[in-house]
């Protein structure tokens, strides 16, 4: 990138979020991400440099390791001209949301991210010309907590996205409930993957998003704005699966090219296109828990139809869902046992306050961190180190929680289709395809006491206001337990 030529005229508005703020280029397949602040908090360029390329390492050092290096995109942190900043900073605000109008584009130290534009651009080298389909998911938390710290029995047996989604409808944050349930995606069980993506698709909330040729054509633009026609999405979808043209019109047109998306998102996610660090190590077993979260909505209509057994066939190691959950397990204490621990570090800092960057709360986010991870002990020794650990693991952890899988399709003919480009199929057409993850910046050690609250909110609402009022034949449903397994790195 030639900064001395930018142009912001060539770049628009993609989307933001809490802290950052993404524009892309009109031409070429790359995005910008800049740093956000509230007013009057911009921080020095030397902090942002250090933020931005901490940023960075982490996606190189740490994730490429649990999910492959065609998976993560990490990018490059690049200084831009303080002028050109300014003028996209003008150009962009009539398109900001007015709810991400409370912080400022950083406009003084002109350092931002370089990363390639993922709604627009493959891993695989596809013609260009062809129309780009891109499904970005954002799948939560995928296990239920497996820890004998949980206080509250509640959460051996309902996963925390289905219980979160009770506080967040009675807060505002949604209008209605979703079916989704996290278990179900990632279950391997392609009836149950099924279900839950056609949930998504239902109530995509800011879990789902879809893009056409990079422009968003379903999904939340921000929290309550949403374009949410099915009939709408299965026009824009119709050339891709159905390119004939020779499907009727009308509401079984609709569901035909729904399910057509559905079976294809599933096949993609349950493929296998990049080897590992992660993939090649040990299994080793940590704990035994529930593969199944009774208040999900696949769960529930078992019972209304007499069956009290759920298909969980697991997932491919190779794939994309699986490696997400290894790097979620990391969480092996549940908040309710590492929250002691992050008491025992913070005192220990108190104490020794030069120890923080030694112990790289901060980073340097370098192999010698990502080494660190790979201690799976759960008995506590009583020390910093073990504290420390476990700590740095539910960090990486939460972030493998909150990370999106983006899925990008672009449709080929039988004769072009090699072995180097993985490829899936549907009924009237085939798809060259490539899967990445995003959102892999760390979580804040500073936001672990949040964590602890929000989880206490989120139980207590849910006992008081919904498990009561539940079915009592739930309470019966799934009593078998099942192994939990982490993949990591024999040391």
């Amino acid at each position: 990138m030639d900064a001395e030529k930018m142009d912001e005229n060539e770049w628009k508005y993609h989307g933001e979020g809490n802290k950052s703020l993404v524009v892309s280029h009109s031409q070429r397949c790359v995005v910008l991400r800049f740093l956000k602040f509230s007013p009057n908090r911009n921080k020095a360029p030397e902090e942002i440099l250090r933020h931005l390329q901490n940023i960075v390492d982490f996606g190189k050092h740490v994730m490429k390791q649990f999910f492959g290096e065609k998976y993560v995109h990490y990018g490059e942190v690049v200084q831009l001209p303080l002028d050109f900043v300014k003028q996209l900073c003008l150009k962009i605000q009539s398109e900001r949301p007015e709810s991400r109008c409370d912080k400022d584009l950083d406009t003084l130290s002109g350092y931002a991210m370089c990363l390639p534009n993922l709604t627009r651009l493959q891993t695989y080298h596809f013609v260009e010309h062809r129309p780009i389909l891109c499904v970005e998911i954002k799948p939560k938390c995928g296990f239920i907590p497996f820890s004998s710290h949980v206080s509250q029995e509640i959460k051996h047996k309902v996963c925390r996205y289905c219980m979160h989604q009770h506080l967040k409808v009675a807060n505002g944050k949604w209008k209605r409930l979703s079916k989704y349930c996290p278990l179900d995606l990632f279950s391997g069980n392609k009836q149950r993957m099924h279900f839950a993506l056609k949930s998504l698709l239902q109530e995509a909330q800011n879990n789902l998003k879809i893009f056409k040729n990079g422009e968003l054509i379903y999904g939340c633009k921000d929290d309550q704005d949403s374009l949410s026609d099915w009939n709408e999405l299965a026009r824009h979808l119709k050339p891709f699966f159905f390119p004939a043209n020779g499907m009727v019109n009308g509401p079984y047109c609709t569901r035909t090219i729904i399910k057509e998306l559905i079976h294809v998102i599933t096949m993609t996610l349950l493929s296998s296109t990049d080897a590992c660090r992660a993939g090649n190590m040990k299994t080793v077993p940590i704990s035994r828990g529930r593969s199944y979260c009774e208040a999900s909505a696949f769960s529930k209509e078992l019972v209304r139809n007499g069956k009290n057994k759920m298909e969980s066939s697991g997932l491919p190691r190779g794939c994309l869902l699986y490696k997400t959950l290894q790097a979620q397990m990391l969480d092996m204490l549940d908040i309710e046992g590492l929250y002691p621990l992050y008491n025992r570090v913070e005192q220990y800092l108190e104490e020794f306050p030069e120890e923080r960057s030694t112990s790289q709360i901060d980073g340097p986010y370098n192999e010698a961190f990502y080494e660190k991870l790979l201690d799976l002990s759960t008995e506590d020794d009583g020390t910093e180190a073990f504290a420390f650990t476990k700590v740095q693991q539910y960090r990486v952890a939460m972030t493998a929680k909150d990370c999106s899988i983006m899925i990008s399709l672009s449709p080929c003919l039988q004769d072009e289709c090699s072995a180097q480009r993985p490829v899936v199929l549907a009924s009237k057409s085939r798809f060259t395809f490539s899967v990445s993850v995003l959102d892999l910046d760390l979580k804040p050690y500073e936001s672990i006491p949040h964590q602890y609250k929000l989880d206490g909110k989120i139980v207590n609402y849910y006992l008081k206001n919904v498990q009561a009022k539940d079915d009592p034949m739930m309470s019966n449903l799934f009593k078998e337990n099942e192994d939990c397994t982490l993949v990591l790195h024999k040391v």
